[in-house]
């Protein structure tokens, strides 16, 4: 394949998914909603009063339409998904040396 022809299609694939992104984000409201909402909760909090902004005792804090849309399970297997494919990354490249680097010195 020639090169302009790689380039080519990488830009209009960018595009294609730049124009998706724009057209998501402007069907759905866009930033407005969750502006407003962070600023009521930013005037709220300045008005109670402070406190930590690392509270353990709470436990682990998720976004609000994750938490109020039942969506803790699924949000869950992601974070178990993500930490085991990291994992398996780490013993992969620690047991086999690497993704084919053979500039890495041997132990």
């Amino acid at each position: 394949m020639q090169r302009w022809k790689q380039y080519g299609s990488m830009a209009a694939v960018f595009s294609a998914f730049l124009a998706v992104g724009y057209w998501g984000f402007t069907a759905t409201g866009g930033a407005v909603p969750w502006a407003k909402r962070a600023s009521q909760a930013l005037q709220r909090g300045v008005q109670d009063g402070g406190g930590s902004l690392v509270n353990l005792g709470r436990g682990i804090i998720v976004a609000g339409p994750i938490r109020k849309g039942g969506l803790m399970v699924e949000f869950g297997g992601i974070v178990l998904a993500f930490a085991l494919l990291g994992l398996g990354l780490y013993v992969y490249v620690d047991r086999y040396g690497g993704f084919g680097d053979d500039e890495r010195p041997t132990r």
